[in-house]
């Protein structure tokens, strides 16, 4: 029995319920129904084997959220080539080593990219073509298709490559496996996520997070998923929200927000039964104010790229705010020190994470993986503790920890804290040297608008020395206008401390 995740994903789906409508364009109304959905990846498979790829060969996808780009997605794993959706924030430089990276005999890209792209397709030993995602020409009749490749357990389905928060992106390899994983550990036995639900993701399809939310989990559930191909803003996300009622949101902590600092209605999400973040710890803070404005609760979970999607979550009816929930059932956790060894109840530790969507490994980073690898688990990179009441508490990246005065701090806990002052937007805390080479926190924050008559070093200090034990508060507190942010929303906290 072959393990193509496309039988489950799109040719089932398209067989039950061909008429019922599995993608809505967020700024058209337009929709595409399941059979139509399958017919466009079939074109894209019959135009990939007219242009010679092959199974395992790497097709790179730098595309805009839009019905094209799941066609691509699914349509190179009908011949058993590996799609590889990447950020479409990036440069010509970053493309460049992306396509040097992968291999890529083929890129496709939406039209808006096209300057970025072509510059990066020069002089790339490896790639023989590429294609705008919507112009894919008409081959019925002279390309014939066959049956979706055969895969096997262990045949890898896709790539999704790192979002660089600690330096250069790796490529995390997934098999077709991890999608029905994913889908019935997390969508259906957490969200409930069912043919009666519409989904709307703030975070795009080219990440682990969004091509769960608005990619295969409606695929796999029967769920409509609204797909908006521009930018994320709150206004339009608003607008988005009241005009199609999704009944499920997925944003991450900075989308929260800014949808908190506008001015949008605050019926806005009258139709959402749950909203669910993840890329970094949603504070607890923002957390509350969403649920008491808009009056929707936030579950809030840990996921990774190197884990397809979220293990660790929050509960419809019972999210606990600054946690991330409980294991997902299926999967299994372990919280270690630097030795390896399980710590004792209620210490902080790292987490390592098993469970069947832990990726394979990081393309041609031997020495990467092994050190994320730990038998059937992954090092995560984060430190959590277990708190009486089962839930699981992040206290920081493992390496953005700071010894302060012999004392762990965790950066997580102080930005929450800083987050409490209405006058403060967006926060990230970091390590810095004081005079005597000692480490000491640092703030850089945003300010509100409305914060221009404000001291905000004192009241951020203040504050913190208030909430906080005394040698938590930032020393230094920088203003900018803007956190540096990976496509994730997740903080580059390794360009804050250089």
């Amino acid at each position: 029995m072959t393990r193509n995740a496309l039988h489950r994903f799109l040719i089932d789906p398209a067989t039950i319920s061909p008429d019922a409508v599995a993608l809505i364009d967020a700024s058209t109304g337009v929709t595409t129904t399941r059979h139509e959905l399958l017919e466009e990846t079939r074109a894209v498979a019959r135009l990939l084997s007219q242009q010679g790829v092959v199974a395992e060969q790497r097709v790179l996808m730098c595309c805009a959220d839009t019905k094209a780009f799941l066609a691509w997605f699914w349509g190179a794993m009908w011949i058993g080539a590996i799609p590889v959706p990447v950020s479409t924030m990036l440069t010509a430089k970053d493309y460049k080593f992306l396509l040097e990276d992968s291999r890529a005999v083929g890129v496709t890209y939406s039209r808006v990219f096209s300057e970025a792209v072509n510059e990066a397709a020069t002089d790339q030993p490896f790639l023989k073509w590429i294609q705008v995602d919507e112009e894919v020409p008409d081959l019925v009749g002279k390309v014939e298709l066959g049956e979706p490749f055969s895969a096997v357990d262990d045949d890898i389905a896709f790539w999704l490559y790192t979002s660089g928060t600690t330096g250069f992106p790796k490529g995390a390899m997934h098999r077709h496996v991890d999608l029905g994983f994913c889908t019935d550990v997390y969508a259906k036995a957490v969200l409930e996520m069912d043919s009666n639900d519409v989904v709307y993701s703030v975070a795009k399809l080219f990440f682990a997070y969004g091509l769960g939310n608005a990619g295969y989990f409606p695929a796999g559930t029967g769920a409509q998923a609204v797909l908006n191909p521009g930018r994320p803003v709150p206004e339009e996300i608003s607008a988005h929200v009241r005009l199609h009622n999704p009944t499920i949101f997925f944003g991450v902590p900075t989308s929260f927000g800014q949808l908190l600092s506008s001015d949008i209605p605050d019926n806005t999400f009258a139709s959402v039964r749950v909203a669910v973040s993840a890329g970094e710890p949603l504070p607890p803070d923002i957390h509350q104010r969403f649920k008491e404005r808009f009056g929707v609760e936030i579950l809030d979970g840990l996921g990774t790229t190197e884990l397809a999607h979220i293990a660790i979550s929050n509960r419809p009816g019972c999210s606990v705010p600054g946690t991330s929930g409980t294991v997902v059932d299926g999967y299994e956790v372990s919280l270690r020190d630097e030795g390896g060894e399980e710590v004792q109840g209620g210490e902080a530790g790292r987490l390592y994470v098993k469970g069947e969507s832990v990726m394979v490994g990081y393309w041609n980073r031997t020495d990467q993986t092994r050190q994320t690898l730990s038998g059937a688990f992954l090092a995560t990179g984060d430190t959590y503790v277990q708190n009486p009441d089962g839930t699981y508490t992040c206290l920081g990246r493992s390496d953005d920890m700071l010894k302060v005065g012999g004392i762990w701090v965790s950066p997580t806990e102080v930005e929450s804290c800083i987050l409490e002052l209405k006058e403060i937007a967006q926060v990230a805390v970091v390590g810095a040297d004081d005079n005597e080479g000692l480490v000491k926190p640092k703030a850089f924050v945003v300010p509100e608008t409305s914060a221009t008559e404000v001291d905000v070093e004192t009241l951020v200090q203040e504050h913190v020395k208030q909430r906080l034990a005394p040698f938590k508060y930032p020393r230094w507190v920088e203003i900018v206008d803007e956190l540096p942010q990976t496509a994730t929303g997740k903080i580059k906290r390794y360009l804050l401390r250089s």
